[in-house]
């Protein structure tokens, strides 16, 4: 991504020292942040620390002489790529909702042409005061994104929803604003990670998938405007935020619980790797080591993306296909018998576990080889190839 423009808002709040953080995640991927405070904003962390975080000066007055003209309300606005508020207090909200213009911050919401997302953080009463969400009802008619609040521990001693997302949550959906918005009203349906095939209590057959490159497709999918639902094997790796996850242990469980969505969906794209066999005779406690090797009896799993790819209203489907030779000749192959519009290959030696891999895109129009990359780049080109034959489809 192209370095941004990004105006950080921060108002009064315990949350104003995660803007700090957030500040710093900015900076560190290569983007330029200016930070505007109000009053309040300062008796939590002074504007010393974002000046020296952002390496720029920090703005808290609206009579700052500093912009060109003097008019700091609309220079400072009229620079930035995204004009985000984090923390945003139940009084900034209110005054967003209405249109105040009585501080810096409020007149440069006013007067700015760039987009707008707020993150709250508040007490969880005054996040359910009625007032407050008929502000946040008004933003978002508005077109204000709100990103959070989160549900957790709060610094009044209470639990429940208003806590402001973590940093590094805030910076993931932030950037995911510039992306464009290339399947805005598809529903996306997703598998990842390994399956898990119990032989006894304590053992079982699996394989060596991270999800990474499932995850990474969640969270390209959710930054291109669609609705995501996740079905993912036992990862470790946390819910990416602003999607549904369903966790699932074994391939049947998997195949159960695509099964169940899959009507609900527009695309479904089959990352797993999911176990093609499972453990017949599954012994009920644990296999004693002095009783032996066990013998394994194994029987077939269902094929999940071959069911759905066969339904009677079948969603676009989407394959990957991992093999360790004959790539194109095999991921091919397979494309074809399950009758896939797009299979995207790769090499399970190079891909799996690994932070970055290298693709390459199958269709009917043949090879698109894209280069080694990381993970979330791969996602993004993915997800570039699958609307781009999206919109062939609708245009058909």
């Amino acid at each position: 991504m192209t370095a941004k423009r990004i105006l950080l808002g921060v108002t009064g709040g315990v949350a104003a020292y995660k803007a700090a953080e957030l500040t710093r995640l900015f900076v560190k991927a290569g983007h330029h942040v200016e930070v505007v405070m109000t009053e309040a904003a300062t008796r939590f962390v002074t504007p010393l620390t974002f000046q020296a975080l952002s390496g720029h000066a920090v703005y808290t007055d609206l009579w700052d002489e500093r912009p060109a003209g003097g008019m700091a309300h609309i220079d400072l606005s009229r620079r930035a790529d995204l004009f985000l508020i984090a923390p945003a207090s139940a009084d900034t909200l209110f005054k967003l909702a209405h249109g105040a213009c009585d501080n810096l911050l409020s007149t440069l919401a006013a007067a700015r042409t760039c987009p707008l997302a707020v993150a709250p953080a508040m007490n969880r009463q005054m996040w359910e005061n009625a007032p407050n969400l008929r502000n946040v009802a008004q933003l978002k008619a508005d077109g204000v994104t709100i990103l959070g609040p989160a549900s957790g521990a709060q610094a009044c001693g209470e639990t429940g929803a208003g806590r402001m997302l973590e940093a590094e949550e805030i910076f993931e959906l932030a950037l995911g604003l510039f992306e464009r918005k290339q399947l805005a009203g598809q529903r996306v349906l997703i598998t990842a990670g390994p399956t898990y095939e119990p032989i006894d209590t304590v053992r079982g057959i699996t394989n060596i998938s991270s999800g990474k490159m499932g995850y990474a497709l969640a969270r390209a999918c959710r930054d291109a405007g669609a609705e995501v639902t996740l079905v993912s094997g036992p990862t470790g790796m946390p819910a990416p935020l602003g999607l549904a996850r369903i966790d699932v242990q074994s391939a049947r469980e998997m195949y159960n619980a695509v099964l169940a969505h899959a009507g609900q969906c527009d695309v479904f794209i089959g990352v797993a790797a999911v176990a093609d066999y499972r453990v017949k005779n599954r012994a009920e406690h644990k296999i004693k080591k002095g009783d032996g090797a066990p013998a394994l009896e194994l029987e077939e799993n269902p094929d999940i993306l071959a069911t759905i790819a066969a339904l009677p209203a079948a969603p676009f489907c989407v394959g990957f296909a991992a093999e360790s030779q004959n790539l194109i000749a095999f991921a091919d192959a397979k494309r074809r018998r399950k009758k896939l519009p797009l299979l995207v290959a790769n090499l399970a030696q190079h891909a799996m576990g690994a932070d970055s891999n290298e693709v390459t895109l199958l269709d009917d129009a043949g090879e698109h080889p894209l280069p080694s990359m990381d993970k979330a780049d791969v996602a993004r080109a993915i997800v570039q190839h699958l609307a781009s034959l999206l919109a062939q489809t609708k245009n058909q």
